[in-house]
């Protein structure tokens, strides 16, 4: 069944036009048939975890939050945000990787969104292990130049090497520096905590000049002051959002593969999303979910919710009085 607005946009499939149970199984219940040419911004999935270091799974992250993305409506009714009316938003469905060889997997994602940014278009990605914003970043700086970077996480992702590999899930920011893929001036990242190889390992993404914001400063407080820095600090250019679910404690998001304790809870999330608002946002994503972790379906559901207010927040997203 094909949705559209009165401009001829996408629109979610809702549940009084069919149950939350039947209908198409993309992101939203969006047409998902909508050429890239069309859209301002394209839902994609990354079906990847061969980066993984630990609990493998992330490669069914896009479909568990695309099942659990049924539950949402299109209008935000904290911030009255209209996405799907400003925006022409539709699921251009999943990138092709291989899932045996993770440098060939890489490539096929950098030539897959060096094709989609062609196109004007701005992505919201479902990852995935976080090995897929390396590639996502080499593209974006073709078209950008060196973007800034919200990074919400438990883990900094900066290792050199992991087990001899320098392309991981827990090495892509180190690689975007090294590939000047960042404006390092205008990084922020949120939410790491844990334990440690050593007790400097946070210092490296400081001395590029990150602001690094480790979990406990974020503890019994409202992080709405810390957006109104953040935004300072990667305001001025094209700003890249990634968010790994495993920056919010494990009770809202245990389905993941390398979760940490004492970390971000569900309204910090939605703080930092929404403190997001008015940046220029050239794409984003939300991954490592991994939903064989999570019986319940929680942390997909949490993925979903999250994703959508990342559309919420894009450029040209009209907000009503």
């Amino acid at each position: 069944m094909m949705v559209e607005d009165l401009h001829g946009n996408p629109q979610p499939l809702g549940g009084n036009d069919m149950p939350r149970f039947g209908g198409p199984g993309t992101f939203m219940r969006l047409p998902g048939n909508s050429s890239p040419t069309d859209l301002d911004v394209a839902v994609v999935g990354v079906p990847l975890d061969i980066g993984t270091s630990n609990r493998p799974g992330a490669r069914f992250g896009p479909r568990g939050i695309r099942g659990e993305s049924v539950l949402l409506r299109p209008y935000n009714m904290a911030t009255r945000a209209a996405p799907f009316d400003s925006l022409c938003i539709d699921d251009i469905g999943d990138v092709a990787t291989s899932p045996y060889d993770l440098l060939a997997a890489v490539e096929a994602i950098e030539t897959h969104y060096d094709d989609l940014l062609a196109h004007d278009v701005v992505t919201a990605t479902m990852g995935g292990d976080h090995t897929i914003v390396l590639p996502i970043l080499r593209a974006m700086k073709k078209k950008h130049g060196p973007v800034g970077l919200v990074h919400v996480d438990a883990h900094t992702d900066i290792n050199d090497t992991m087990f001899g590999s320098k392309v991981a899930h827990g090495t892509p920011f180190r690689r975007a520096v090294e590939e000047d893929l960042l404006d390092a001036d205008r990084v922020v990242q949120i939410g790491v905590r844990g334990t440690g190889y050593a007790a400097d390992d946070f210092d490296w993404s400081r001395e590029q000049g990150f602001r690094v914001v480790q979990a406990e400063e974020c503890w019994h407080r409202s992080l709405d002051p810390l957006m109104a820095e953040v935004r300072m600090k990667v305001g001025g250019g094209p700003v890249y959002l990634s968010f790994d679910i495993d920056g919010l404690d494990p009770a809202f998001a245990p389905g993941t593969g390398t979760p940490e304790v004492g970390g971000l809870t569900m309204p910090q999330a939605l703080e930092i999303v929404r403190g997001c608002r008015g940046l220029n946002l050239a794409g984003c994503d939300l991954v490592e979910v991994a939903p064989i972790y999570d019986s319940s379906g929680m942390t997909s559901l949490v993925g979903a919710n999250l994703l959508y207010e990342m559309l919420c927040v894009l450029p040209g997203v009209e907000y009503p009085a």
